[in-house]
C-alpha cells in the first residue's frame, strides 16, 4: 500500500512536469500558443498585472498574492484530506498484528496460489476494518492545483514583462523570468521541513516508510523549480509555507484524532481475518528450566543410590 501512495504521488508530479514542459507550443515567429496559454497562461497574465499594479508594481508580490488566495481556498480541503489520512494511520497501527501475519505469510509463500491468497487476505483486512488502500489521501487537492501550476507556468515563462527584465520583475534581487537556484533551494528546504514537521508524533515504523518519501518529494520539487522561471519557484516556496502550517495544525490536533479512532474501535473491534501472530516463548527459559529440574531429578537419584 505504502509503495502504491508513493508512486501515486511520483507520478503525478512528474505528470506535472511533462504537462508545463510540453502542452504550450511556438510558432515559427516564436509565438506561444495552444490551449493551456490560450486559456490559462493569457488570463493569469491579466490577473498577475493588475495585481502587480494594485501592490506597487511589483510581480512577485503579486505571484505571493496569488499564491494566498489559492492556497487559503484550499486550505480546507488539504486539512480534511490530511487529517483522513491521520484516521487511516490510526486505524493501520490497531489491525498490525493481522497484518504483521499476512506479510509474513507473503514472504514464506513458494507458490503463486500462496500469494494470491495471501494478498486477497491483506485486501480483506483492509476492505472489512474500513481502511483506505491509498491510505485516506486522495487526488481531488492535486488535480484542482494543476491548472493553477500549468497557468502560472506558462503565464511566467511566456510573460514578456517579467522576460524583458521590465520594472516589477524582480524580487528581492531575483529575475522572476529565468530560473533561480536561490528560489529552487528555497523551496527544496521547505518541503523538505514539511515532510521533517509530518513524521512527529507518529511510530518509528511508519517514520522509516516515510523517509524516501520526504527526500523525494522536495527533490522532483527542487528540479522542477530549478529548470522553471524563479516566479515559479516563489510559488512553490510560499505554498510550502501553508503546507507547513497545514501539517503543524494536523500535528496538533492529532491526540484528538487519535483518542476518537479508540473510541470507535472499543465500539467496533478489528474484524479478524487472520490469527496474529503469537510472540515466541523465550527457548532460553524453557532450557533453563528443563536443566534445572533434570539436575534435581539427577541429584535425587544419586542420593536414593547412596542411601541403599
Amino acid at each position: 500500500m505504502k509503495k502504491m501512495k508513493h508512486l501515486g504521488t511520483l507520478t503525478a508530479i512528474a505528470g506535472l512536469a511533462l504537462l508545463l514542459t510540453g502542452c504550450v507550443q511556438r510558432t515559427k515567429a516564436g509565438k506561444p500558443y495552444g490551449a493551456i496559454y490560450d486559456y490559462l497562461a493569457v488570463p493569469t497574465q491579466h490577473v498577475m498585472s493588475w495585481l502587480a499594479g494594485m501592490l506597487g508594481g511589483s510581480y512577485g508580490w503579486a505571484i505571493i498574492a496569488v499564491t494566498f488566495i489559492v492556497r487559503m481556498i484550499l486550505l480546507p480541503m488539504m486539512i480534511n484530506q490530511s487529517r483522513k489520512a491521520t484516521v487511516q494511520q490510526e486505524k493501520m497501527a490497531f489491525v498490525k498484528p493481522q497484518m504483521t501475519a499476512i506479510q509474513e505469510r507473503q514472504q514464506n509463500a513458494t507458490t503463486n496460489e500462496e500469494k494470491a491468497a495471501a494478498s486477497q487476505q491483506m485486501m480483506s483486512l483492509y476492505r472489512d476494518n474500513g481502511i483506505s488502500m491509498t491510505g485516506g489521501i486522495g487526488c481531488l487537492p492535486i488535480l484542482i492545483q494543476l491548472p493553477v501550476f500549468a497557468a502560472l507556468y506558462a503565464a511566467i515563462q511566456y510573460s514578456p514583462a517579467l522576460s524583458s527584465g521590465a520594472h516589477g520583475s524582480m524580487f528581492m534581487g531575483v529575475s522572476l523570468g529565468k530560473p533561480s537556484i536561490f528560489l529552487a533551494a528555497l523551496s527544496f528546504l521547505v518541503y523538505l521541513l514539511q515532510g521533517w514537521l509530518g513524521t512527529l508524533g507518529i511510530p518509528a515504523e511508519q517514520k522509516k516508510s516515510m523517509m524516501s518519501m520526504m527526500i523525494v518529494s522536495p527533490l522532483m520539487i527542487f528540479f522542477v523549480s530549478f529548470r522553471a522561471p524563479a516566479g515559479l519557484g516563489l510559488y512553490f516556496f510560499v505554498g510550502g509555507i501553508f503546507a507547513c502550517i497545514q501539517t503543524l495544525i494536523i500535528y496538533f490536533y492529532r491526540p484528538r484524532i487519535r483518542a476518537s479512532v479508540a473510541e470507535e474501535m472499543k465500539k467496533n473491534p478489528p474484524k479478524v481475518v487472520v490469527p496474529p501472530i503469537k510472540p515466541a516463548e523465550p527457548k532460553t527459559t524453557v532450557t533453563q528450566t528443563q536443566r534445572h529440574h533434570d539436575n534435581r531429578q539427577r541429584n535425587a537419584g544419586k542420593q536414593q543410590h547412596h542411601s541403599d
